[in-house]
This record gives structure tokens, C-alpha cells and sequence, in this order.
């Protein structure tokens, strides 16, 4: 009998259906008129549920979701146009980082491992910095699990005219968002994330009058998202090797996605995923990060309980060999792991899954009921 692979309870790569992993078994020419059929209806199905098709242009970039976020800040703002970034967490930091190396100037608003950004905090900054022509902000951070209020983060930028750019890496495809609505001037996000396709490349959705003015603005000849578009445009073709399989893949991960209620139905069935896991795992005894408010449908964060018996890669290794895979946590203020309620996952696996952290939880010997956590951080207050 052939062991199955282990669950992956991550925020991507995720585990995916056995017909997104059979339409990897076809080979594709990168220039022939089917491949670029795919690519386009890739394109048209996402900014239909990005509520972009009047608006925006959707541009595929090679490469892991930072990839994509690069090439749009890179791509988008100018040399010496100022960003207000908005952090919470390591995606946010990436950010920084990012306009760091691109030379591009930038202030920052931190609120630390897992407090959001207020509204009124970014118009307050706003109004003192007039000079900020964007705002960068993470949509769903998942070094917390943390959902940020876009609405309202959109809102200001919309009165103080300043441009939104939203990595919405881990949500897109699960959270309602309308990039034309909101409003958003570009909306970044991956492959293999709420869509349950896999690794191999993400995607930008960019405001057109936006792109077209963004001309030899980058920095980089392969991250270029104008010369990508344009040459699309032009031939319909990506300019260097695509991924063909991964892309063939994403094309049946969207039609699954469409089959089962689009946003809405993928957000109703990790709500559930996640609300079935907090209560299992608080049964036990974890304790959450956050405040049940904030609790993202994607991702948890549990904090550690106080143990000596308690070691992660201990515990990590004893779900692993029951056919799970957690995160480690990515907190500076305490101890904790990471429990993703993403990709083919349904009340099956996740009672499986709390059953099988159990299970660790008595090989390590750990006291029952569990400890509290050490020095356990306030959780977040209600709004």
C-alpha cells in the first residue's frame, strides 16, 4: 500500500485535488495558440472575481508570490515616489525590505507581531506626510493569521487620494474584495493559495491607466509587469518560459473554485475549517494568538503552552508522522506554532487533525490540562 502524502496545514503550498495534480500531466508548447488560451482565460476568470474586468488588467509573473510583489512595486512606483507601508508581521516587513533594495523611499507604520493598522492611524500619517503617493498594506498576514481591515484602510486613501496596493497573497480567492470598488490600484496574489493551485507563479492585478503610465519605471528587465502586458498584448505569449504544467494546473484549481461557489463557497468552507480547528484545539487546552474578531479564515496562530515537555520540532515530528504538517510560529513576543485551515481540507481532516495533535500532545508527556502559555500577549481588544 503507497502512503498518501501528509496534510499540509500551511498557508501554501497546500494540499491540492488529485484533478489539479492530473492536469500536470500533459506538456505544453509556451508559444502554441492552446497554451495561450489558458493564460487568457486565467486572466479573464481572475478579474472577474477580482470585479476588475472594466478597470484593471491582470499580468502573470514566473516565480514564488514575492516574485510578484517585487515586480509590482517595482514596476508601479516611480523611483521617487514615496510609500507609506503598513506592517503587522513578516509580510510587511518583506515589503520594507523590498523598497529597501529598489532604492525607494518609504515610511512605515509597525504595530508590531499582531496589532492591525487603524484607519485612523494611516490618516493621521497621511495628513502629516503629504508627500505619500501609495500605501502598501498586507490583506491577510499570516505570520499571525491576522486579517487586516481593508475596507477601511481603502476608505482613507480613497479621501486623501493616495493610491492602495493590497498583497493579498493568502486571501484572495477566499475574502471578498473588488479592486474597483474599494478603491484598489493594484491587488497582488499567488497561485498556490485560496485557488488550490500550486507553486510556480503569482499574479498582479493592476489598475490600466495606472500600468500604462509605468513605462521604464522598473527596475528589473524579468520583473518588468508593463513589459510583460505589453508583450502579452502583443502576442498573447509570455515574454520568457512560463510554467506550463503550473499553469495548466491553475486553470482547473479556478474552475473547481468557480464549481464550488467561488468566494463565496471557499470562504464558507475554511470558516468552517477554522472554526472547527480553534474549538478542537482550545478543547485541549491551546490558547489563541488573537481575539476571535481577527481570526482569519486562512491561517492560526496558537500560542505554546509553558513546558519543558513542550519542544516544537518534537511536537512537530509527532503530527508529521500522523500524516500532518503544521508551521512553526513567526512571533517575536512568545512561543507558538501555526495551523492553516487552507487548500483540500474539509471536516474529515481537520477532526483528523485535532485528533492527531492530541495524540502529540500525550507523547510528549505534556500535563493535562495543558499549562498556559508563558508570558502570553494581550490578545487583541474588540472593535
Amino acid at each position: 500500500m503507497t502512503q498518501r502524502d501528509p496534510y499540509l496545514l500551511t498557508p501554501g503550498p497546500l494540499t491540492t485535488s488529485l484533478s489539479v495534480k492530473q492536469a500536470m500531466l500533459h506538456d505544453w508548447g509556451s508559444w502554441d495558440g492552446d497554451f495561450n488560451s489558458v493564460t487568457a482565460e486565467i486572466c479573464e476568470r481572475l478579474l472577474d472575481v477580482a470585479g476588475g474586468s472594466a478597470s484593471h488588467v491582470c499580468v502573470p509573473m514566473q516565480g514564488s508570490g514575492t516574485f510578484a510583489v517585487e515586480a509590482t512595486l517595482g514596476t508601479v512606483i516611480p523611483p521617487t515616489s514615496k510609500t507609506l507601508v503598513l506592517m503587522n508581521g513578516a509580510y510587511g516587513q518583506r515589503i520594507s525590505k523590498i523598497l529597501d533594495t529598489l532604492g525607494r523611499p518609504y515610511l512605515a507604520i509597525d504595530k508590531g507581531d499582531y496589532h492591525p493598522p487603524r484607519g485612523d492611524e494611516v490618516a493621521a500619517v497621511l495628513k502629516e506626510h503629504p508627500e505619500v503617493e501609495q500605501v502598501v498594506v498586507v490583506h491577510c498576514e499570516t505570520s499571525s493569521g491576522i486579517l487586516n481591515p481593508i475596507k477601511d484602510i481603502a476608505e482613507v486613501c480613497r479621501q486623501a487620494g493616495k493610491r492602495l496596493i493590497i498583497d493579498s497573497m493568502s486571501a484572495f480567492g477566499a475574502l471578498p474584495v473588488n479592486v474597483a470598488e474599494l478603491p484598489c490600484a493594484a491587488l497582488i496574489s499567488s497561485a498556490n493559495k485560496c485557488f488550490e493551485g500550486v507553486p510556480g507563479f503569482g499574479f498582479a492585478i493592476i489598475d490600466r491607466t495606472l500600468l500604462s503610465a509605468s513605462a521604464g519605471q522598473c527596475h528589473s528587465l524579468s520583473l518588468d509587469l508593463y513589459d510583460q502586458w505589453q508583450y502579452m498584448e502583443k502576442t498573447g505569449q509570455w515574454r520568457y518560459t512560463p510554467p506550463t504544467h503550473v499553469v495548466a494546473a491553475f486553470l482547473q484549481a479556478l474552475r473547481e473554485h468557480e464549481a464550488e461557489g467561488g468566494v463565496d463557497g471557499r470562504l464558507a468552507r475554511y470558516s468552517r475549517n477554522r472554526d472547527r480547528l480553534v474549538a478542537g484545539l482550545r478543547e485541549i487546552g491551546f490558547q489563541t494568538l488573537l481575539a476571535d474578531e481577527w481570526l482569519s479564515p486562512i491561517i492560526t496562530t496558537f500560542l505554546s503552552p509553558d513546558s519543558p515537555a513542550f519542544q516544537f520540532r518534537r511536537f512537530y515530528e509527532a503530527i508529521r508522522a500522523r500524516g500532518f504538517l503544521i508551521y512553526p510560529g513567526k512571533l517575536t513576543v512568545a512561543d507558538s506554532f501555526r495551523v492553516g485551515c487552507i487548500g483540500q481540507l474539509h471536516d474529515e481532516q481537520i477532526d483528523a487533525a485535532v485528533a492527531a495533535i492530541a495524540e502529540a500532545c500525550l507523547e510528549l508527556g505534556l500535563p493535562n490540562p495543558l499549562p498556559a502559555p508563558a508570558a502570553a500577549p494581550d490578545n487583541l481588544e474588540t472593535v
